[in-house]
């Protein structure tokens, strides 16, 4: 988990820029911005989706959908600042859409989880830790950390994206730092 918290800082601090340098570097028409992109965003794409979804096919469906509406909706990008809130934005979107198709909600399956978490660059100790603190986290809890830890998005942006009050937001974050405090 401490890994995956030390990703999320270095991602907020080096790869914003180079995110919004990639999206623009789209819009002008130049493919080869989509492999930094691609390298760098779809990690907390895949988790988001894949905790919206519940099922590692439909997640990695949608992160590939995502970037492919990226590539070709990049022209439409505004530079704000937040690249990785756009791409959540389109992400989540993927999402709601799958979700109007199939008008349900499962539980994600442990094997999915241990995919995304085998995915990432940790000792097979952290992996256990990591593994066992999503498992007590509830859905909405672990999709404002993926958001915020992972994706790098600020609570008012997750708010957001979730359609959720801000409030509501920070009292999940907080609820679900004390749970993984005590896991840990």
């Amino acid at each position: 988990m401490l890994i995956c918290l030390t990703a999320a800082v270095e991602y907020r601090q080096d790869s914003r820029k180079e995110l919004e340098s990639c999206i623009l570097e789209l819009a002008k028409g130049k493919a080869e911005a989509m492999e930094p992109l691609y390298r760098i965003a779809n990690p907390p794409v895949y988790a988001f989706a894949l905790s919206l979804l519940k099922n590692a096919h439909d997640a990695e469906d949608a992160a590939q959908d995502c970037f492919v509406r990226a590539y070709f909706g990049a022209g439409s990008y505004r530079p704000q600042g937040k690249p990785m809130a756009w791409l959540m934005t389109i992400t989540r979107n993927l999402c709601m859409e799958k979700l109007r198709e199939r008008k349900k909600r499962a539980d994600v399956p442990e094997e999915d989880w241990d995919r995304y978490i085998e995915s990432a660059a940790a000792s097979p100790e952290d992996k256990i830790v990591l593994e066992q603190c999503m498992k007590a986290l509830s859905d909405s809890e672990r999709q404002i950390v993926l958001l915020h830890a992972v994706g790098g998005m600020k609570h008012r942006e997750t708010a957001a994206l979730m359609e959720l009050p801000l409030a509501t937001v920070l009292s999940k974050y907080s609820r679900a730092l004390k749970k993984l405090k005590a896991k840990l």
